[in-house]
């Protein structure tokens, strides 16, 4: 127990102190500290889910808008739709669960979920 008394009145470790707050990083380091700064914007989100459902195959992509349902309003099975879901994923770089991917079956709610998910990029 002395030694240790005796080496810590000799070492010295500089002490780094957090840095202030500032109104401009939205009051909170979390995000800005954050490795996934990448987050795409609602429009890149729009042009990339109208990319990936215009170049499945079995769509005309004359017919596809932000607002088009896949089975309604492009003739698509269920199988077409997961496979679109499955082809978004890969697309966006991120693993949408299974209880979610059944409702996505339009490329609006397609857009919101992605938009919404803090890792697509």
């Amino acid at each position: 127990m002395a030694l240790r008394a005796a080496v810590l009145r000799h070492v010295r470790v500089p002490i780094q102190t957090v840095p202030k707050l500032h109104p401009w990083l939205g009051g909170s380091l979390l995000r800005f500290m954050s490795s996934h700064d990448d987050h795409i914007t609602k429009d890149e989100v729009i042009d990339r889910v109208l990319s990936v459902v215009k170049d499945f195959p079995k769509v005309d992509p004359s017919k596809v808008t932000p607002d088009v349902h896949f089975q309604k309003d492009l003739g698509l099975d269920s199988l077409d739709n997961v496979e679109i879901v499955m082809a978004l994923e890969e697309e966006f770089k991120l693993e949408i669960p299974d209880k979610e991917a059944d409702k996505i079956d339009s490329c609006h709610l397609a857009i919101e979920y992605i938009s919404n998910h803090p890792m697509a990029s």
